[in-house]
């Protein structure tokens, strides 16, 4: 690493650092505790106000116990620890469907079940929290419950005939009319992201259980992403697709782009398949690429453009900030490239001046394009949960400790 790159690294590092143990973790810990209900509360809106009775989603609860987990792996503070259990111990006692087996994809502010539906995405986020759990407190117990997981997913979506993963069921694993995650996705069998999450859950799955038939379809995951969803021509992510793999969608999603660049090299790294892992980190680099073309003057990345229509969204998602920090830091430590490096920091500099809310905690939702402040979006919620922003966090922790100086 050059000097100017390895004070870059430094400069990142303390901010992210400060920022993940001064200003995320503590909202979560502090304003979202449940204390009547137990776990967590289900939502706090724009402004910071608590919602009574909101719902409490799948996908916040699960990325609360990863979140939790993998801060306690790599800081060692049990405050961390005792919130990974708090969130771990309200997920057994509810989430769990203990007649049809799988978790439930929303429930009620006093717990019982909502919405059973077992939507795939839901059940790898689980797995890629249990195993971070797992992996934090080497409890077997836990291991079991993912790896029971796993085999549902397998057994209940996995397509033996033409490949891939269905997207959701109901509570009996029985077919489903509306197989959406959200009321602007397509309603397709099969998705770009569902498949994104499957993979990031089987990585983790696997460091912690290196299991011979989890390898195989792991790598199959990867292949799917390499044959299947990054387009041959663009390099962009395609998004919804039938069940014979027929692409439905002609939507650029910037923020998965640049994500899906570094979870699909990561994969192969945990694998370590080398001939895989080559080949990957070239593809990976050739999708970081393709998301420049969503970079914009201040640093920042847009959330997506329609490529058909030319519409784009130009809004600055939280989400999509950090998981560019994180793809470009990866794609220049798989190519050398500063450039690279330089769009991280822009890209980081724009979360810590315009996203992160030093007045009352976390992140805004957004920026939108004109300038302003998001304030109508939730501050926490179903899909605005600590993952993101604390990952991209100990990303740069974890990628600095293992880079060479």
């Amino acid at each position: 690493m050059t000097t100017d790159a390895a004070v870059s690294m430094a400069e990142m590092k303390k901010q992210a650092l400060a920022e993940l143990t001064g200003n995320i973790l503590p909202y979560w810990m502090n304003r979202m505790a449940d204390n009547d209900n137990g776990g967590f509360l289900g939502r706090i809106d724009g402004m910071n106000n608590i919602i009574p009775g909101a719902p409490k989603g799948a996908i916040l609860n699960a990325r609360i116990l990863w979140t939790f987990s993998a801060a306690y792996r790599f800081l060692n503070n049990p405050l961390y620890l005792q919130t990974a259990e708090r969130a771990w111990d309200y997920i057994n006692g509810h989430f769990f469907d203990r007649e049809y087996g799988g978790t439930y994809w929303l429930l009620n502010s006093d717990g019982t079940p909502r919405d059973t539906r077992k939507q795939i995405y839901s059940q790898a986020f689980f797995i890629y929290a249990l195993s971070e759990y797992y992996l934090a407190t080497g409890d077997k117990t836990i291991l079991d419950k993912a790896v029971g997981l796993f085999h549902l997913i397998e057994t209940h979506s996995f397509d033996r005939e033409k490949n891939g993963y269905l997207e959701a069921f109901d509570r009996r694993w029985g077919y489903l009319e509306d197989l959406r995650l959200s009321e602007k996705d397509a309603n397709e069998k099969k998705t770009m992201n569902t498949h994104l999450h499957v993979l990031e859950a089987y990585t983790n799955l696997y460091r912690a259980w290196p299991d011979t038939v989890l390898r195989a379809q792991l790598m199959n995951l990867a292949e799917i992403f390499i044959d299947r969803i990054i387009d041959r021509h663009s390099r962009h992510l395609n998004l919804f697709f039938d069940e014979d793999w027929n692409c439905k969608s002609s939507v650029v999603s910037f923020g998965h782009d640049i994500e899906a660049s570094w979870l699909i090299h990561e994969a192969a790294e945990v694998l370590g398949e080398r001939p895989l892992a080559e080949r990957t980190g070239a593809i990976s680099t050739e999708v970081a690429i393709a998301a420049m073309e969503g970079l914009q003057a201040d640093g920042s990345l847009i959330y997506e453009v329609d490529s058909a229509s030319g519409h784009a969204d130009h809004d600055r998602h939280w989400w999509v900030q950090a998981e560019a920090v994180v793809g470009f830091i990866n794609a220049w430590q798989t190519t050398g490239d500063r450039e690279f490096l330089s769009h991280a920091k822009r890209c980081f500099s724009y979360i810590m001046t315009r996203l992160v809310d030093t007045n009352d905690g976390e992140w805004f939702w957004s920026i939108r394009a004109d300038g302003s402040v998001n304030m109508t979006d939730d501050k926490a919620g179903f899909w605005k949960c600590p993952y993101h922003n604390s990952r991209m966090c100990l990303q740069i922790l974890t990628r600095t400790e293992s880079q060479k100086t």
